[in-house]
């Protein structure tokens, strides 16, 4: 009953108010709807400036007047959410398909390897207490899965002697080196690698990455790698506004030849002002969840 009473109450009341008060109905009528590049105006001027969101989708952009690019400079923040930097299923160039078609160049051991891995995403999703993805435990993201899973948020800041790559999610930083060093010869393995830069032109800086731990998986579908991974990650600059990245896997051991995670995924270059938050991951509220939600789907399996 009470239900019923809510339901016509509502529509009375509404009635009574325009009966009652006809000049404020009309002044209130529904204003003008903004042009698109009013919404586009509003957005940039008129954003938070604390924990900024990032544009709902990427036709923000659309039509922005497109500046010649400075040379051999990756530096500004950049949003990578808004074409498709979040690549749940999987690798952007080869997102996870219920017929596996394509899918990654496998050698019979790192098939073995993908096969032990239950993701909670794609189309082989386990169920939520049998997923042992390392992320579901607040471990490290690690790279290239930092490229290759959840790009929300990037700052690029060049030094003389360094590019720093500051990714919102996780709070993950890396150092690319420029000052002319090669890559070691012994490394200690590594979340995130040794990586150095250097620029192919004065448009397209391309970065190498070897040493990483082979703890971590490639992507958000359960992709694995060894040891011997190595990836080259090239970023080209078209314009001001626009930046272009690219990485490549090779990994012999896990793969019969090298192959394109993302091919030219493209950040656009935001506001001087715009203020990345925090995406971390919490142990205490990660357990939580586990006990709540995880453990009782599959009886108390861990």
């Amino acid at each position: 009953m009470q239900k019923h009473a809510v339901i016509w109450t509502i529509p009375l009341v509404a009635a009574l108010i325009i009966l009652m008060f006809p000049r404020i109905s009309r002044a209130q009528s529904d204003p003008p709807k903004q042009s698109t590049d009013a919404q586009k105006q509003d957005w940039w001027l008129h954003r938070d400036k604390w924990d900024t969101p990032l544009p709902e989708n990427k036709s923000v952009y659309a039509g922005r007047k497109s500046e010649p690019a400075p040379r051999r400079d990756l530096s500004g923040t950049w949003d990578g959410s808004s074409e498709g930097g979040t690549q749940a299923k999987g690798a952007k160039g080869f997102p996870d398909d219920a017929r596996h078609l394509p899918d990654v160049p496998y050698t019979p051991l790192g098939k073995a390897a993908r096969m032990a891995n239950k993701a909670g995403e794609g189309e082989e999703q386990a169920e939520i207490g049998l997923v042992n993805d390392p992320v579901h435990s607040c471990n490290p993201v690690g790279f290239p899965r930092s490229d290759l899973f959840n790009l929300k948020t990037m700052a690029i800041v060049q030094t003389p002697n360094y590019v720093l790559w500051l990714n919102q999610f996780y709070n993950v930083f890396r150092t690319i080196w420029t000052d002319g060093r090669e890559l070691p010869k012994d490394t200690v393995p590594r979340y995130y690698g040794y990586s150095v830069g250097h620029w192919e032109d004065d448009y397209t800086f391309v970065v190498e990455t070897i040493g990483l731990n082979d703890k971590t998986w490639l992507d958000n579908a359960g992709r694995p790698h060894s040891d011997q991974l190595r990836v080259v990650e090239r970023f080209h600059r078209p314009s001001r506004e626009i930046l272009e990245l690219t990485v490549t896997i090779d990994d012999p051991k896990f793969y019969t030849k090298p192959w394109v995670a993302a091919d030219k995924l493209i950040f656009h270059l935001l506001p001087a002002d715009f203020d990345m938050g925090e995406i971390l991951c919490a142990p205490e509220e990660m357990e939580e969840y586990k006990k709540e939600v995880a453990n009782p789907v599959t009886g108390g399996v861990k």
